[in-house]
């Protein structure tokens, strides 16, 4: 299994970076076999809350599945995602947001149009009617799954 190569998954997140749900995430992948992880912080205006959310995620990130690296994108949270995907040959995509209620990102769809990149996405939201709180985003969309308030 040691020759198994590495699979690498993109996460998108920001304010859910640490939360139990994409955590979990990590670790299932890591369980999966041999993984390196981008956190990409999309949708910056302020770069010291990048750092900030980057110094408090990563730690957690790196606990739950090894090797894990930082990015900042820039405002617009779409191309911030496509330009990484671009430069780092990526296999699979995890969008960590907001409930449907608060998400900014969901509101622009950002799930749909990051599929359209070509890679495999799952979303997870922080609060949801899941037990898993998972989901692809296929099922997300279509209300399978619906966001905490």
């Amino acid at each position: 299994m040691d020759d198994q190569p590495s699979k690498r998954v993109l996460i998108v997140a920001n304010r859910t970076a640490a939360t139990p749900r994409l955590i979990e995430a990590v670790r299932e992948r890591r369980r999966q076999g041999p993984c390196e992880f981008a956190l990409l912080i999309p949708d910056v205006t302020d770069r010291k809350r990048a750092d900030w959310t980057l110094e408090s995620a990563l730690p957690m990130l790196r606990r739950a599945g090894g090797r894990v690296e930082g990015l900042v994108g820039g405002p617009d949270p779409f191309a911030s995602v496509r330009d990484a995907v671009g430069d780092g040959g990526f296999d699979e995509i995890i969008v960590s947001t907001l409930s449907k209620k608060t998400s900014k990102w969901l509101r622009r769809d950002l799930v749909r149009r990051v599929e359209g990149l070509g890679l495999p996405v799952t979303a997870i939201q922080p609060r949801v009617k899941s037990q898993e709180g998972i989901t692809d985003s296929a099922a997300f969309r279509g209300g399978m799954i619906m966001g905490g308030g």
